[in-house]
């Protein structure tokens, strides 16, 4: 039986300008590409120490990202390229970094190996696991190290972990653990129960992570039902109370929210907190310190057409923005917004990183609006 409430806070309504007023955090916005593949990492392509933007067929070589290398074609399926996320993981254990993405077309999680220099990355299979949403990492058996976790909707949960020599050097080869028989549209991964283990949230619950995560049963707590939610889930103590809530946007319709966690002994419920219902495609999010201030806010935006226009909303202009956390309610701060060309949507995976170690954190994302940098200015 499900067991959530809905409670309904006001919103203030923020108006939708390109600009930032004074005291707000300022941003520069940056066009790398008008590619419209819809996932970008960072990381150190070639070893010179300065941060590489990786994204699709190519890499922009850092600190300037005007030039840009040719990686390896990306299959085309209609509007979509079908590469879903850019995990850096050195998977060989070469010293170059490797990433990792996943497709829904050819349903299969990969990797492209670096070779180290100008040739073409190579394409590995990993496994066949179904329709690839996205995929994330996430230190899932608790031994400091990444496990790949992608979201296969209708099919099994299942995490897949790199496996290592006697010197913990990578091998290039992967470990399955499935985790449950089947999950939904959306995942997320931290500790509900405060037990020192991070569980996995799915669509439909959330799934309890046992002392022994690759042998013993997860078990489901049917304790929601989210719909097409956002990957990922975010899992954090939104309002200080000791517990963790979530924070879930609805990846194919309009809504973005917040299920703060109540404990009654132990029973775990959730009430429901409006923090936007008026955009659509709330697909991925980040949680993070966006404004140097040492709190965490919420990073999220528009999927600009993430069904090709077939959603409610899906053709809305392109925007993104952070929401901080008042004591009270989530303030909505606009990034970007405006027409195809001027605003920016978030994609299906996109990255924040310090590019050129201000201190502060930028905000690099692709998608079908095109690829781009915004480099975080600070506030006035």
């Amino acid at each position: 039986m499900k067991r959530y409430q809905f409670v309904f806070t006001v919103l203030a309504i923020v108006p939708l300008l390109s600009f930032q007023p004074p005291g707000e955090l300022r941003f520069r916005k940056q066009m790398i590409a008008s590619e419209s593949n819809e996932t970008v990492g960072v990381f150190d392509v070639n070893g010179d120490q300065q941060l590489d933007i990786v994204s699709g067929s190519y890499w922009y070589e850092g600190p300037l990202f005007l030039k840009r290398h040719f990686i390896g074609n990306v299959q085309r399926v209609g509007e979509y390229y079908d590469d879903f996320s850019t995990i850096p993981m050195d998977v060989n254990g070469d010293g170059n970094m490797d990433f990792v993405t996943g497709g829904w077309f050819d349903e299969t999680l990969r990797w492209r190996e670096n070779p180290g220099d100008n040739k073409e990355w190579r394409l590995n299979d990993i496994v066949k696991t179904g329709n690839i949403e996205t995929t994330r990492a996430w230190d899932v058996d608790g031994d400091g190290f990444q496990e790949i976790v992608p979201n296969t909707p209708n099919k099994p949960l299942a995490f897949y972990t790199l496996q290592r020599d006697g010197n913990g050097k990578a091998t290039g080869q992967f470990s399955k653990t499935q985790v449950a028989e089947t999950h939904g549209h959306g995942l997320g991964f931290g500790d509900i129960n405060g037990d020192g283990r991070n569980d996995f949230i799915i669509s439909k619950g959330w799934l309890e992570a046992p002392e022994d995560r690759k042998n013993k049963p997860w078990k489901l707590h049917a304790d929601f039902e989210f719909g097409s939610a956002s990957i990922p889930v975010i899992v954090a103590d939104v309002n200080r109370d000791g517990l963790n809530d979530l924070i879930v946007g609805q990846g194919h319709n309009y809504g973005l929210d917040w299920y703060q966690q109540k404990r009654e002994g132990k029973t775990i419920t959730f009430i429901k907190h409006v923090i936007d219902p008026y955009n659509s495609q709330y697909h991925t999010m980040e949680w993070v310190n966006i404004d140097s201030d040492g709190e965490m806010e919420l990073v999220t935006g528009h999927r600009y057409r993430a069904h090709n226009g077939n959603d409610p909303g899906d053709n809305n202009v392109p925007a993104l923005y952070y929401f901080k956390w008042n004591g009270e309610s989530f303030t909505k701060n606009v990034i970007s917004y405006g027409s195809f060309g001027e605003g920016k949507g978030t994609g299906v995976f996109f990255t924040i990183a310090d590019l050129h170690k201000t201190g502060r954190n930028d905000i690099i994302v692709a998608g079908k609006d095109g690829l781009c940098v915004f480099f975080n200015l600070g506030s006035e």
